[in-house]
């Protein structure tokens, strides 16, 4: 009869308790995650340097360097290079995925060694993809010549330069979401390919009707991180073009870094972090609704 007032009296007791021990770890974290952002504010509305915050300027960091035709054309190669990395290494890592679930010899093998773009350090990649198409003398402009392409410059041409990097970033991304996939198709029951068999399904039928609405939650999930990862990519592009030529790959965080620690404009550097921040925040948000309606279905 005692046992059930008793116990009530402890559950706040115990609530209380773990509240406190738990508070230095949620203060510790709150910190960490907040000084970065609070200062970065800071920054953006002040005209200092790395050193000094300088005067308060109000939002003139961003009315004066969002309507720039650089950050427009930093802000379209972003958006350039965040679709070719999103939708080109989801495309192929699906596949890749569909391919390593059928009998194929080797398929532990080909795994394994399809991981090792993703795994391999930034700063090798760079390199061996320097190594293929930098000069005029690098193996794949020595190829377009031999075929009769003349001299392809692949990261002096503007252009070249834009398809190059995007490619690059495909050919980083594709075994993260070759491993995503894999694991999305692995909680597929293979009953289901059977029943739609049976039924007379083709393999498009399959594919369109089962496979992508049951990985639809990991697709939609590793779209986002893939956004981000693109988004927030410095070292790809800056290792390749450095975001030359004439800009052509200068993405919204390249240019960030070059106004904050070429130029030394803090506040217009960290404005436009500030802006990519707030758009990944939108793109991110309306995936995961995406998210919440593939639960539901």
């Amino acid at each position: 009869m005692t046992t059930a007032p008793t116990t009530t009296r402890m559950r706040p007791s115990r609530k209380r308790t773990m509240l406190l021990l738990a508070a230095p770890s949620v203060v510790l974290l709150l910190l960490i995650c907040t000084y970065p952002l609070v200062y970065a504010a800071i920054q953006a509305v002040h005209n200092g340097s790395l050193i000094n915050t300088g005067q308060y300027v109000g939002l003139q960091n961003f009315t004066l360097t969002l309507p720039t035709p650089e950050f427009r054309n930093a802000a379209l190669f972003t958006v350039v290079f965040l679709l070719a990395g999103v939708f080109g290494s989801w495309a192929i890592g699906l596949g890749l995925a569909l391919l390593l679930r059928m009998p194929v010899p080797g398929a532990k093998v080909f795994r394994v060694l399809l991981l090792l773009p993703w795994v391999m350090p930034i700063v090798v990649s760079a390199t061996a993809w320097n190594w293929l198409v930098a000069t005029r003398d690098s193996p794949l402009p020595t190829i377009a010549r031999a075929l009769g392409f003349g001299d392809v410059l692949f990261l002096a041409d503007p252009t070249l330069a834009v398809i190059t990097v995007c490619v690059v970033k495909v050919w980083l991304s594709f075994p993260f979401m070759m491993l995503m996939s894999s694991s999305a198709l692995a909680s597929v029951d293979d009953s289901v390919y059977e029943a739609a068999r049976l039924d007379g399904a083709g393999p498009w039928q399959r594919f369109r009707f089962i496979t992508l609405p049951m990985t639809a939650k990991s697709t939609y999930i590793s779209w986002v991180l893939m956004a981000i990862f693109c988004v927030n990519d410095f070292p790809t592009i800056y290792l390749l073009t450095g975001g030359g030529p004439v800009d052509a790959t200068s993405s919204l965080i390249v240019l960030a870094y070059r106004k904050v620690f070429q130029d030394f404009q803090t506040g217009p550097g960290v404005a436009i972090a500030f802006t990519m921040t707030f758009v990944l925040v939108i793109v991110s948000a309306l995936l995961f609704s995406r998210i919440r309606k593939a639960d539901v279905a």
